[in-house]
């Protein structure tokens, strides 16, 4: 069915996390909104194949190994404790069912139109959509365009993914059956996190990573100790190798590597391959060059500090764009850069943006890492404070792995940066996030009143360790 042809005061290209904040948060504004995607169902890569249905199976997965391994040390007794693959994975799919269509209800609610098809810039104030399913094309008159189109995952020369026996990140979340044996290529946190999922269901994963370290935008400190839990879990690394081939067979993959500093190859033999190594930006097909929307060589689209690119009224927002590509980041832009076509000041602090790896335990960290202030010569002050001395975590059960790390200018005191690495830190990072919104100094940290026995009391004490001394280590 055609999109009737009308005016918007706003297009946007992509109904991701970016895309349909800023829809509902420009509609919220007075303006008139048409959210155009491919997918029927809203929420882009995250929702759909990404950070939701992922964070679903860990949860699921984390459960099943804590009732197979871990409750005995709580006096909890079970008998056989057995996997039911097929309800973990229906589960998933609810949650996600669930969710696409509450962001569906929200657009009703603000009377954002909703289209389901393929799009691409005409012209300056102009959209041309196929509709899904449909012949031709239906334009849309359009005040502003933003682009919100996301990323994907990054091939790898000489594996070709088929999505059965060498998966994405998209075929990992939906594999029939527990492998045996996983390779998983890439050390990053969508690769390391899939990872724990299978391992934890039975399978033997082994990461291969190029570099010579895991998560390698994260702290030192933190990457060492997580590759040691994970480790500990049964994970193998290895690291400083080059995967140079992968051909299927009838009994699995065999996976060609060799040192990455060049040496002698060799072949691993494995039932499924997870290509993990990255995501590039979804900017082909949409028309820019034609209307001259710059973009970089790696095909990121250049915008000022108004989201707007090298077209006048044509803006660009999350993973399309320089930076992280994290939901968050995205889902922060889409709401200031609709403030900011609405005509209200809009700004964001990159360096208050948090990143979570979902393992278990999970890694969080926000700000600069240490690494980071050395190479600028920045002189800092170091806290830390281990969990092993954390009232709450030891009455968790938590294995007493992690710590809390936070990096203080050494002359101003002011919050350069904190790492997290054990129980629930994606939610702890928050709380540091937010200091570095306001500069807060470490004292300021140090002297407000965390709950006891929590886990939070382990961040108040990794601030007194930076700026005073800590009480409990």
């Amino acid at each position: 069915m055609a999109v009737a042809e009308r005016q918007y005061d706003l297009v946007i290209i992509g109904g991701g996390p970016g895309g349909y904040v800023a829809a509902i948060r420009a509609a919220q504004l007075g303006m008139s909104v048409a959210c155009v995607d491919r997918r029927a169902s809203l929420g882009g890569t995250c929702l759909n194949v990404g950070c939701i249905p992922s964070k679903a199976l860990l949860q699921s997965s984390e459960k099943f190994a804590e009732a197979s391994h871990d409750l005995a040390a709580h006096g909890v007794k079970l008998a056989k404790v057995e996997l039911d693959l097929d309800v973990m994975l229906s589960r998933k799919d609810k949650v996600v069912d669930g969710l696409t269509r509450g962001i569906a209800f929200l657009f009703k609610k603000n009377k954002v139109t909703q289209i389901h098809g393929t799009a691409r810039i005409g012209a300056p104030g102009e959209v041309r959509v196929k509709p899904a399913g449909g012949k031709g094309e239906d334009v849309l008159q359009a005040k502003r365009i933003l682009i919100a189109t996301g990323s994907e995952s990054t091939p790898l020369p000489g594996v070709a993914v088929d999505e059965k026996t060498i998966v994405s990140s998209t075929g990992a979340l939906s594999l029939p059956k527990v492998p045996k044996r996983l390779v998983v290529v890439g050390g990053g946190y969508i690769g390391l996190e899939l990872g724990s999922v299978w391992q934890r269901l039975g399978a033997t994963v082994t990461v291969v990573e190029f570099l010579d370290r895991i998560v390698p935008t994260a702290d030192g400190d933190i990457a060492a100790e997580l590759m040691k839990a994970l480790g500990k879990q049964g994970m193998s690394f290895r690291l400083g190798t080059r995967v140079t081939g992968a051909q299927p067979g009838r009994n699995g993959v065999t996976l060609s590597v060799e040192p990455a500093a060049g040496g002698k190859g060799e072949t691993l033999e494995c039932d499924v391959v997870l290509v993990a190594i990255g995501r590039r930006p979804c900017t082909d097909g949409l028309g820019l060059d034609e209307v001259g929307v710059a973009r970089d060589n790696r095909g990121f689209i250049t915008v000022n500090e108004r989201f707007e690119t090298s077209v006048p009224g044509i803006f660009a927002i999350g993973d399309v764009i320089p930076g992280p590509m994290l939901a968050h980041k995205a889902m922060d832009e889409g709401h200031v850069c609709a403030e900011i076509i609405a005509g209200q000041a809009g700004h964001i602090d990159y360096d208050a943006i948090p990143a979570v790896v979902y393992t278990a335990p999970e890694a969080a960290s926000v700000g600069r890492t240490e690494e980071q202030l050395r190479a600028d010569g920045v002189d800092y002050r170091v806290g830390r404070f281990p969990f092993i001395a954390n009232s709450r975590a030891r009455a968790m059960g938590a294995d007493g792995s992690g710590f809390v790390k936070i990096l203080a200018d050494a002359k101003t005191d002011r919050l350069l940066g904190a790492h997290i690495i054990g129980p629930d830190a994606g939610t702890m990072i928050a709380e540091l996030a937010l200091a570095m919104e306001f500069r807060a100094s470490t004292e300021d940290i140090a002297r407000t009143c965390h709950a006891h026995p929590t886990l939070n009391e382990a961040v108040k004490e990794a601030a007194l360790a930076a700026c005073l001394e800590p009480i409990h280590v």
